[in-house]
C-alpha cells in the first residue's frame, strides 16, 4: 500500500501512513464505543504513523498494552496503538479517503450491544481470542 493521508476534524493534526492492507476492522469494546462514540473503525498501518503538528496530538494510556491519541483541539478520535511501538490503528474516518477501505473484520464481538448489527460478511473474534492473539505478540515482541 502507499502512504495515505488524513487529519482531525478541525485539521489542527494532518498525519500520514501507510496501512498495511485495504481491510478496515471494527472494535466493539467498551473502551472503543465510549472512546469514538460508537464502535472504532481503523486500518492497521504498524508503526510508521507521521504526525505532523504533534503538539495538538494527545495521548490517553487506556491499558497496559495500549495508548489512545486525539486532537487536544477538536477532541477526534485518531489513533490506538501498541505501546511497544510495533502497531498504530488509525480511525478509518480520519483518512483523507476512507472509502479505499473494505469492511472486514470484528473484533470483541462478545462485548458488541445486542441493539446493532453490520450487515457485512466479516471476520468475527472474541475477547478471548483476542487477547490470546495479544499476549502471543507481546511474547514474540519480548523474544526479539
Amino acid at each position: 500500500m502507499e502512504a495515505m493521508t488524513g487529519q482531525c476534524l478541525c485539521g489542527a493534526v494532518r498525519f500520514t501512513a501507510v496501512p498495511k492492507s485495504q481491510d478496515m476492522g471494527v472494535c466493539h469494546c467498551g473502551m472503543c464505543r465510549r472512546w469514538a462514540g460508537g464502535v472504532f473503525m481503523a486500518v492497521s498501518c504498524g508503526p510508521d504513523v507521521v504526525v505532523e503538528n504533534d503538539e495538538h496530538l494527545g495521548v490517553y494510556t487506556s491499558s497496559d498494552w495500549g495508548d489512545r491519541c486525539f486532537c487536544k483541539v477538536c477532541g477526534s478520535t485518531l489513533f490506538w496503538r501498541m505501546r511497544d511501538g510495533t502497531n498504530v490503528a488509525v480511525s478509518m474516518q480520519a483518512f483523507d479517503n476512507p472509502e479505499a477501505f473494505r469492511f472486514s473484520s470484528e473484533i470483541f464481538i462478545d462485548d458488541k450491544p445486542g441493539n446493532y448489527e453490520f450487515a457485512n460478511d466479516t471476520k468475527k473474534q472474541t475477547s478471548a481470542e483476542m487477547f490470546a492473539e495479544l499476549e502471543a505478540h507481546l511474547k514474540k515482541e519480548e523474544a526479539r
